[in-house]
């Protein structure tokens, strides 16, 4: 399967399980979904269950609340992440804070689902990475997958989660890969972080759109290099991560979201906390530019194999 076949398994599976399991957003029911991730779920299940909305995200997420805290498990979709800053005071007022402001009273079993990053040559309102925005807000989970199999078995998990679930699913990986997904149930655990590849040289963190990048780098390079894909960005895995870190001291960071206060600082700051006296050189990072995303100038703003390969070269040079 690729990401979008796997992704529209999980939720026929968990959608026929479970009839509280909801679908709503825009154009998710006869279309099926902007990038057709959806497709067919309306047909199969009708459309009391995969529901067509307004062009209202505030509206979306806010039902989609109302749901969740009445019994349902409903699954929103904003078409491109860059469209639900309007609906930003429902997710960190009211979705993130309800289980704490109720003492327990009330969950929000809730998965918003949603495209992220560039890679279509969208411009700057359909290529935007505002991880860093979500992570920052306690009482969210924020999950981003790197391939087909991880994304059902993070989707179902997301699904099954009595709290809410950002889920960002980087669209350049939609269809850009294939690999061998059960069409079974199964889940891969959030807040664990996956170790791609063992290496002694130099940890490379990464997650989502970038794990392909990362990895072809890897495979290439002259260093022995060891690749972490974070899959969930908050509440990250530290302790996998400070593990690597003891091991190799040498940290390569790589995300396409921009540099100042993105996740890559987070995960900079917790190692210099955690395991500084482990470190041969300084933390590396390799992001996008501090610009709004360009439309032509797309390629040069991601982080590219030619970029990575500097900052491994540079980490690796201190001894």
């Amino acid at each position: 399967m690729n990401m979008v076949q796997a992704l529209n398994s999980a939720m026929d599976l968990k959608m026929s399980e479970d009839d509280s399991v909801i679908i709503l957003g825009e154009d998710v029911g006869r279309d099926g979904g902007v990038f057709r991730v959806t497709d067919g779920l309306q047909a199969k299940y009708g459309p009391q269950r995969v529901i067509d909305t307004p062009l209202s995200e505030l509206g979306i997420v806010g039902m989609a609340i109302g749901m969740a805290v009445n019994g349902l498990k409903p699954i929103p979709e904003i078409q491109f992440q860059d469209f639900i800053y309007t609906a930003m005071d429902q997710i960190i007022n009211q979705m993130a804070k309800i289980r704490y402001r109720s003492g327990g009273d009330y969950t929000v079993p809730l998965v918003l689902r949603t495209p992220v990053g560039g890679g279509i040559k969208g411009g700057l309102y359909h290529s935007q990475s505002g991880e860093a925005y979500f992570a920052h807000t306690a009482g969210l989970t924020v999950v981003s997958p790197s391939n087909p199999y991880d994304a059902k078995g993070l989707l179902i998990s997301a699904i099954e989660s009595p709290d809410p679930v950002i889920f960002l699913e980087p669209k350049r990986l939609y269809r850009s890969q294939k690999a061998e997904v059960p069409d079974e149930k199964y889940s891969v655990p959030l807040r664990k972080a996956s170790v791609l590849k063992q290496g002694n040289d130099v940890t490379m963190i990464t997650y989502g759109s970038m794990v392909p990048t990362v990895m072809s780098v890897a495979s290439k390079s002259k260093y022995d290099v060891e690749v972490i894909d974070l899959r969930t960005i908050a509440p990250m895995d530290r302790d996998t991560i400070i593990s690597s870190v003891k091991k190799t001291g040498r940290v390569v960071i790589v995300h396409e979201a921009p540099r100042t206060l993105g996740v890559g600082a987070e995960i900079s700051a917790m190692i210099s906390e955690r395991a500084i006296e482990y470190l041969y050189a300084p933390i590396l990072r390799v992001t996008g530019p501090d610009t709004p995303f360009p439309y032509r100038l797309e390629d040069y703003y991601l982080p590219n194999e030619a970029r990575i390969n500097a900052a491994l070269d540079r980490v690796m040079a201190f001894r």
